[in-house]
Formats: C-alpha cells, sequence, structure tokens
C-alpha cells in the first residue's frame, strides 16, 4: 500500500502526514482491515519480521502469520479494540525466516470523523533480548534455590574426597582454603565488570576447585574465546550442577575422572563433559530429582543444546550454544 492510499484509508482520523510517521516508525506497525487482513505495513515491519517484500503478507490474515498459541490474542485484540480500549500482549512468534521473536503487541481501533470503526491499529515491538533475560533470570532463581539444597551435600562429599588416605590435617586443610578461594574466583567472573570473562578461566574457575587425586578434573583443548556475560552465567550454572550431581552419585563421590573440552564449531560453542566413574552408573534419573530438567530448560532459553549420553561407568554431556561467542 503506497502512503496516499493509506491516507485515503484513513482519512478523517488523521493528517495526510501520518503515513509518513507510520514509515518511519522503529516498531512494527501494521494496519489491519475489518477482514482482519494485513492492509499496510511499515518498512522498519517488514525488515523486524525479515519479511522480503509487502506482497508476502499484504492482504493474509494477520493471526494465520502467528502460531497457534497466539492467535487468541489477536481476536481478543479485535475485540478489545471494537469496545474501545487498547488490547496489550507479549507473544511469541517467528519471523519470516523461522528466527524466534518475542513481541510487545498492541491493537486498537482506527475510526473516522464519526467514530465509525473503519480498520485497526497494531503496533509490535521486538522485546525477544529482555523476555529472554527475564525468563533466564526465573530459572536461575529456581536454580540457586535448588543449589542451596544440595550446599551441604557436596562440601560434605568435598571433605571426605579429599581427606580420604590424608593423615596431615593443616595440609588438608590448606587444600580445602585453596579450593574455596577458587570458588570466590569463579564468582568474581560474574560479579566484576572489570574482570574479563575468557572461556578458558571460566572453565578453570568452575572445574578446579572439584579436582583431587582421587578423582582429578582437567581440561582438554579448551579453545579460549570471549564469552558473553548472559552465557558465561549459563555455562556456571549447568557445569556447577554436574559438579554437584558427580559429587552425589559420580567421579567426585565414588573416584574417577573428569575432563572437560571445547571447540568452535561455525560460530557456535560446543562444551563436552566427560566423567568416568569408579562406581557404575546406579541410575540416570530419580523420583523427584530437578536437576537436569533445571539444566535442560536454562540451556532452552538460550537457544542452545544439551545431549546426554549415559555409559555404564559415567557421563559425557555435550553443550552447543548458537553464536555464544562474544562480538
Amino acid at each position: 500500500m503506497t502512503n496516499n492510499e493509506l491516507s485515503r484509508q484513513v482519512a478523517g482520523i488523521s493528517q495526510l502526514s501520518l503515513a509518513a510517521a507510520l514509515d518511519q516508525s522503529v516498531d512494527c506497525v501494521k494496519v489491519i482491515g475489518l477482514d482482519g487482513t494485513v492492509a499496510y505495513v511499515n518498512p522498519n515491519g517488514l525488515c523486524a519480521m525479515e519479511i522480503d517484500a509487502p506482497s508476502d503478507v499484504l492482504g493474509k490474515q494477520w493471526e494465520t502469520l502467528w502460531p497457534e498459541a497466539g492467535r487468541p490474542h489477536i481476536t481478543n485484540g479485535f475485540a478489545m479494540a471494537q469496545a474501545g480500549g487498547v488490547s496489550r500482549f507479549r507473544a511469541l512468534c517467528p519471523t519470516a525466516k523461522g528466527n524466534s521473536r518475542w513481541w510487545d503487541v498492541s491493537v486498537s481501533a482506527l475510526r473516522d470523523d464519526t467514530g465509525k470503526l473503519i480498520s485497526y491499529l497494531a503496533v509490535s515491538r521486538d522485546v525477544t533480548d529482555a523476555e529472554l533475560s527475564r525468563q533466564v533470570l526465573e530459572t536461575a532463581t529456581r536454580e540457586l534455590h535448588h543449589r542451596l539444597r544440595n550446599t551441604y551435600t557436596m562440601i560434605s562429599s568435598l571433605i571426605r574426597g579429599f581427606a580420604r588416605g590424608d593423615a596431615h590435617n593443616d595440609a588438608f586443610a590448606g587444600q580445602m582454603a585453596e579450593r574455596l578461594i577458587a570458588m570466590g574466583r569463579a564468582q568474581a567472573l560474574f560479579t566484576s565488570l572489570e574482570v574479563p570473562c575468557s572461556l578458558v578461566e571460566l572453565i578453570d574457575a568452575l572445574v578446579l576447585p572439584f579436582g583431587s587425586a582421587f578423582c582429578p578434573v582437567a581440561t582438554d583443548k579448551v579453545r579460549d574465546m570471549p564469552i558473553a556475560r548472559a552465557l558465561a552465567d549459563t555455562i556456571a550454572l549447568v557445569v556447577g550442577e554436574l559438579a554437584v550431581n558427580s559429587s552425589k552419585h559420580g567421579a567426585i563421590a565414588h573416584g574417577g575422572a573428569i575432563t572437560l573440552s571445547s571447540e568452535d564449531q561455525d560460530g557456535d560453542i560446543v562444551i563436552t563433559w566427560h566423567e568416568v566413574s569408579n562406581r557404575p552408573v546406579q541410575a540416570t534419573s530419580r523420583d523427584g530429582g530437578q536437576g537436569l530438567n533445571l539444566i535442560n530448560r536454562i540451556v532452552r532459553l538460550r537457544e542452545g543444546a544439551i545431549d546426554l549420553d549415559w555409559q555404564p561407568d559415567g557421563l559425557t554431556a555435550r553443550l552447543r550454544f548458537k553464536g555464544g561467542v562474544a562480538a
């Protein structure tokens, strides 16, 4: 639809400059006909939705451009606009190229000078980063509560592991002090903006406190690369949960070895946790267990994937994050 055509459609409710103003808006602005079809989309809206040409959406039912779960919002929005209100909602809708996006949407009525409803105005704003951050924070909060319940178990297992075969209390106390300091350094990676967040530093800080002669923890072929802070938090939560599980049921508790490696595969970060325990794996899940479920949810929220490969004597977990390397 041209600016002149748009101006004629909304004649009586605004000045001729309305079309130009809509074209310049940074939001995705659409005029929806009374039959629910898209009559106009501004250029920035086409760009945000990754639509190649206006003809790809003009004349199509607006609700068909949304996933099934989002369509009731459209129906409710039209009803509220007809009643004189403004509907606002947040929902997930992929772009034309299939990329996930979260949108804050408002739907309101366009009326002529007589008050007659002639079309709807729909304004969408891309809020993907804010929504993902909110979900990650919500999940991380639940994870912290879960981790808190495991704290005493983890510390007890660490003490037993490092004390086993060591008759010198002073030496043992020194070892524990070193590991507590290392844990503090790991926390500093996420609380101080002045500390660079590199993958090597992150992995070392997360796993070295758990290493011992009883269960060596080593890094192998960890490629150093800058990591975005949000992704670093996610990696820390996942690796921390794997370590907690190992300290309760695996190699850290019963002896064995753990190796972590990483690589950059076409811009994706792939991190591998390989664990071999002296005690055979008793179970890969348990009633009431939340740890692995939390790991899966955290990884999905960062558009990543995790593959858990259980062997008779341990676990190989592979984490993959799309384009996780910081610019």
